[in-house]
């Protein structure tokens, strides 16, 4: 069973800057593609970014591609979305996920949310103008 906690939410103008982070727990972590997803009480639920199992593949959604980075650590045990030129279109709940590769390859990444088993509670981010 996987447990995933987020941190580094908060307010930030426009053009600023933030690094969300994703405290990640569980058995073989090391089997698992982690993603970044955000909802607004206007939207559903999309996705933003994602990282294969070896930390050798990346994907991001259009909206954000160039100005957001998503990384894990060596060890796999905690992952980051690294947000930059920030704008108010970005203000959300944002989430990570953990999916299993299920004997996939270890570059396999995945946008659907129904890959992903496991769920944080997710931290606000808040852009001004």
């Amino acid at each position: 069973q996987v447990q995933l906690v987020e941190s580094g939410g908060g307010l930030v103008q426009a053009g600023g800057s933030l690094r969300l982070s994703c405290a990640v727990s569980g058995r073989t972590l090391s089997s698992y593609v982690l993603g970044w997803f955000r909802q607004t009480p206007r939207e559903e639920r999309e996705f933003v970014a994602g990282i294969s199992q070896n930390g050798g593949s990346t994907m991001y959604s259009d909206s954000v591609r160039g100005r957001f980075t998503i990384s894990r650590d060596n060890a796999k045990t905690t992952v980051f979305l690294q947000m930059n030129s920030l704008n108010v279109g970005d203000t959300a709940v944002y989430s990570c996920a953990a999916g299993s590769i299920d004997y996939r390859s270890s570059d396999f990444v995945s946008g659907s949310p129904t890959f992903y088993d496991y769920w944080g509670q997710g931290t606000q981010v808040t852009v001004s103008s």
